[in-house]
């Protein structure tokens, strides 16, 4: 059994998707000769906590946790925000959405002196925990996942310090993405230099969806030739039917549709919201009939819209809840709704969570291009349906077909059940532990 040290800021008890991909690793790679040591931090401040997830770590592993700085308490304390504040569905604006001159000033702070983000607090002490690791186990590799950038900074340090393999993971583009800050031109080209030098020094770079590999490539052209081309690799996110409760679904007395995650900025359900409103004036649908279930986290607008809808009445907000719980919902379901934000990265953009809902196999609305990999996925698995956000219409169509199929009692959704099958976590740690190995 070969040891690899497991380097993530997201980690039980953080909650989200950020933290499923490295907790399934750690759940399986021991199937496939590989022990994780997992290094993370002791007192990080996450969007979302799940202590559920806490039972999750296999009980043998190693698990290290070292103190980083964190800024945001500074941050609230600055903008006048409260302690409870969520950064991420509060902080991202959407298009034409106006900062007050204390958030323009945080951001230029963050933006100029937190490269390559705000868990750069971190390095110092998970380095010397790294090291005090390195000295008690042989540790054959290392893995780290990113976001935060920062984890990749710190198996860099002890890539070159100890000659020691690296493969470094990445859920989510580096600079440029849309939950990037804003730099000016001297931190903007640290950072380059931060992701470009990662992409050549790790010996294999893991990509949680092809558009992340892309945008290296169209930033950094020369790592689209050898001998930088052939270590990237794209290791799909996946589901994990050991984690799907056993339910039995019986008919629902009101048509359900429902969407778990987060919501801000650009991700909001405006375009939905719309069509269920032309539905509902064209006396197509009745508001007693179907519910609407939001299950995460929410920005302060999304609060505004549902409030301006006639059928406020039918939304169902529920809060942050642990992960189990929240599959559990999807799967007492009619319809699963996924909302892809509206940016130039949409059509690349796969969230985690896509293949929950797959694995879950109730039929999909997508809000999303559909000439973009999520639509690709869908197609490919015959998981659902899928709309632009400016095609009202259609958004009226398939959430109509849907209702209807509910509503006569038609079971017509077939899913790709073999193609499907392909995307348990499982199979995802197997092609990590090849790159390991």
């Amino acid at each position: 059994m070969k040891n690899v040290l497991v380097i993530a800021y997201y980690f039980p008890p953080s909650g989200g998707p950020g933290v499923q991909r490295v907790l399934k690793h750690i759940k399986y790679l021991k199937e496939f000769g590989w022990n994780p040591i997992v290094l993370t931090v002791s007192n990080g401040q996450f969007p979302a906590r799940d202590e559920s997830l806490m039972k999750e770590i296999p009980k043998d592993i190693k698990v290290y946790r070292s103190h980083i700085f964190e800024p945001y308490d500074l941050y609230r304390k600055f903008t006048g925000k409260s302690k409870d504040t969520a950064i991420d569905v509060n902080v991202i604006k959407k298009d034409g959405q106006k900062s007050n001159f204390k958030e323009n000033i945080a951001e230029f702070i963050r933006a100029t002196f937190f490269i390559p983000d705000a868990r750069i607090g971190w390095i110092n002490s998970a380095v010397k925990i790294a090291e005090k690791i390195m000295e008690e186990y042989k540790i054959d590799a290392i893995y780290s996942s990113s976001p935060p950038y920062t984890c990749s900074m710190i198996a860099r340090k002890l890539k070159r310090k100890y000659k020691i393999k690296w493969v470094a993971g990445f859920r989510d583009p580096w600079t440029g993405f849309i939950s990037s800050p804003k730099r000016w031109f001297l931190p903007k080209a640290i950072d380059k230099s931060f992701e470009k030098s990662v992409f050549k020094e790790a010996d294999s770079v893991e990509c949680a969806w092809i558009g992340i590999i892309k945008d290296a490539f169209k930033k950094y052209p020369e790592l689209a030739r050898e001998p930088y081309k052939s270590k990237f690799h794209h290791v799909p996110n996946g589901f994990d039917s050991s984690d799907f409760p056993d339910v039995k679904h019986k008919r629902n007395d009101k048509f359900i549709l429902t969407y778990t995650g987060s919501m801000y900025g650009r991700r909001n359900p405006s375009a939905l919201f719309e069509a269920i409103e032309n539905l509902i004036s064209n006396n197509l649908i009745d508001s007693d009939k179907f519910e609407i279930k939001l299950v995460g986290r929410f920005g302060n607008e999304i609060y505004k819209m549902i409030e301006n809808t006639s059928f406020k009445e039918t939304v169902n907000l529920i809060s942050y809840i642990p992960h189990k719980e929240s599959i559990k919902h999807l799967m007492l379901s009619d319809a699963l709704l996924l909302i892809v934000d509206e940016s130039k990265e949409s059509e690349e953009i796969v969230p985690g969570k896509v293949y929950e809902y797959i694995g879950i196999k109730k039929p999909l609305i997508a809000i999303a291009p559909k000439n973009s990999a999520i639509a690709d996925l869908i197609k490919k698995t015959n998981a659902g349906k899928i709309a632009h956000q400016s095609e009202i219409k259609e958004i009226e169509a398939i959430f109509l077909e849907y209702f209807n199929n509910w509503k006569n009692e038609n079971d017509s959704f077939n899913p790709n059940h073999e193609l499907i099958a392909n995307y348990e976590r499982r199979n995802s740690t197997k092609y990590l532990a090849k790159l390991l190995d």
